[in-house]
């Protein structure tokens, strides 16, 4: 399980974010990011968070240390910003905490080169969770130390808002044209190599019973928080086999759309006839 800790002082907002995560000192003297419950996007972005995470770590990525941080509310009465004070008053109880990385800076393709081997590996991994948020836009990777460190998994496993179609969203393919990687020549087939045999039903079974039960009651269709934590082993676990093979890295070439009727019905056609010259004409 994840090591619990408990916050002592909320230090400052990230914006960057949409779920406005906040940077949050606690108890065993750390300093982490925190993710909270009350944020809009509610707690199964933290669900993915988990288990994304913890999968990523033991592949062999790098992805910040994950905690739990118990929250006491009362800790937001001193903060200035009505917002903050909202979402940590609707947060009280257990969140989730990611290591802060100080001095870190937020990946730039133009800055730092990835080897075809690491990006392969990101990319495969990216495909398996169906990671929608490494673009070129928001890499969602941070520099440290020299390292390449994977951040930010909320957005994946959308097949776990709608679980009834889970199966067949989970064997859909992953278009990764956009993924901040690509232009690398990311080995794709040597990465599938090495970390697919990993994602065992065994390892899937430990990183899922990671989650805390608080963050899987009451879901629709299922009666134990046991049969959730199975449903996503059963989506994952095909999908690691086979992914490598339905990752497309090129981007779909259309046909240049044609300019709107009312720009160009008046305009004579082209190439325009030629006038034939009269007698004296230049």
């Amino acid at each position: 399980m994840l090591t619990e800790v408990i916050a002592t002082r909320y230090v400052t907002p990230l914006r960057e974010g949409g779920s406005l995560p906040g940077i949050v000192e606690a108890d065993d003297l750390g300093t982490y990011v925190m993710k909270f419950t009350g944020a809009g996007q509610g707690r199964k972005t933290l669900v993915a968070e988990v288990i994304c995470g913890r999968l990523a770590q033991r592949l062999g990525l790098r992805v910040p240390t994950l905690v739990q941080m118990q929250l006491d509310p009362v800790i937001g009465l001193a903060e200035p910003d009505q917002e903050v004070q909202e979402l940590l008053k609707a947060s009280g109880g257990l969140n989730l905490g990611m290591d802060y990385l100080p001095g870190s800076i937020g990946f730039d393709p133009l800055a730092y080169r990835v080897d075809p081997a690491e990006a392969g590996r990101v990319i495969w991994f990216d495909a398996l969770i169906n990671n929608v948020d490494r673009s070129w836009r928001n890499p969602n990777m941070l520099v440290w130390h020299g390292d390449l460190w994977l951040i930010d998994h909320g957005a994946t496993m959308i097949w776990h808002h709608n679980w009834p179609t889970a199966q067949a969203a989970a064997a859909k393919p992953y278009n990764a044209s956009d993924h901040v990687l690509a232009p690398v020549g990311p080995d794709i087939e040597g990465a599938a190599a090495l970390l697919a045999p990993l994602v065992t039903e065994e390892l899937l079974t430990e990183v899922t019973a990671e989650v805390p039960d608080e963050w899987l009651v009451d879901e629709p269709g299922f009666d134990t928080t046991d049969a959730l934590r199975r449903a996503y082993v059963e989506a994952l676990l095909p999908r690691a086999a086979t992914i490598h093979e339905r990752i497309s890295l090129e981007a779909e070439v259309k046909a240049p759309a044609g300019p709107p009727g009312w720009l160009t019905d008046h305009l004579p056609e082209w190439p325009h006839k030629t006038h034939k010259k009269k007698s004296g004409d230049e």
